[in-house]
C-alpha cells in the first residue's frame, strides 16, 4: 500500500510524481524521504523532478522541494499546460525526419568540432568526444554529451555535459542557459529554483570546484 502512495513516471523533461488521492501530507513525504535515503536509481543527482501544483498548500510545496535538494535534485512544479506541449515536442522526434548526429559519433571522432545546424529535439542526443556548437535550441527531453566544450546559439533546456572524458577546462555557452541538467567533467550543477531568460549569453565552467554560470559578451569566434 505505501508503495503507491507516490508513484514515479519519467518524461521527456524529468521524473514526473503523483501521490494517492487518500494520502496525506506527511504520508508522502515521508514515503519520498525513503525512496530518497534507499538510493534508488530513479533518484540520480541533478535530476529534474516535477510535483503537481494543486495537491499541496505552498508551504508543503517548498518542504518537499528543500527535501529533494538536499538530495541533489532540481524540484519545480508542474504547470498544467506543460503535457500537450511536451506532446507536440515528442511527435516530430518519432518521424525519420529529425538529425541523426547521434548515430555517426564515430564518423566525427577526427573532427575538432560538431557542428549541428537545426534544434535539438526531446529524445535526439549528441554524443562525440568533440566539441559541439548548436546553431538552434536544445530542447527539454535532448541530450549534448561532448568530450570538448559546448557552445549553443539558442536556448538550452535540455541535458548538457561538457568535458564527459574528464576534461575540467571544458565550458558550455548558450544565448539562454536553462538546462534540466548542466556538467562539466565529473561535476553536476543545480539550478536555481526560479529559471528567468537572461538577456545576455551565460558561461558554465569549473572554478574553485565547482561549476560556476556566468554573463558573458558574445565573441565573433566561437570553441
Amino acid at each position: 500500500m505505501s508503495e503507491d502512495i507516490v508513484k514515479i513516471k519519467g518524461t521527456s523533461l524529468g521524473l514526473q510524481l503523483s501521490f494517492a488521492p487518500e494520502a496525506s501530507f506527511e504520508e508522502v513525504r515521508e514515503n519520498l524521504q525513503k525512496k530518497l535515503e534507499s538510493g534508488t536509481t530513479f533518484f540520480l543527482r541533478g535530476t529534474l523532478v516535477l510535483i503537481p501544483r494543486d495537491v499541496f498548500m505552498g508551504s508543503e510545496r517548498d518542504e518537499l522541494q528543500r527535501l529533494f535538494h538536499d538530495y541533489g535534485l532540481i524540484c519545480r512544479t508542474q504547470k498544467p499546460e506543460s503535457k500537450p506541449e511536451e506532446k507536440r515536442e515528442m511527435q516530430p522526434a518519432a518521424q525519420p525526419e529529425p538529425v541523426q548526429p547521434s548515430s555517426q559519433p564515430e564518423e566525427l571522432k577526427p573532427q575538432e568540432m560538431v557542428v549541428i545546424n537545426k534544434t535539438l529535439r526531446g529524445g535526439q542526443e549528441i554524443r562525440t568526444k568533440s566539441s559541439v556548437l548548436v546553431c538552434g535550441n536544445v530542447n527539454p527531453g535532448a541530450q549534448i554529451i561532448a568530450g570538448g566544450s559546448i557552445d549553443i546559439r539558442g536556448t538550452c533546456r535540455g541535458l548538457v555535459h561538457a568535458g564527459a572524458y574528464g576534461d575540467s577546462t571544458a565550458f558550455i555557452i548558450a544565448d539562454h542557459l536553462m538546462p534540466t541538467q548542466i556538467r562539466i567533467a565529473n561535476l553536476i550543477a543545480r539550478s536555481p529554483d526560479e529559471m528567468e531568460k537572461n538577456d545576455r549569453a551565460e558561461r558554465a565552467s569549473i572554478k574553485d570546484g565547482q561549476i560556476v554560470i556566468e554573463p558573458i559578451e558574445r565573441q565573433d569566434k566561437t570553441i
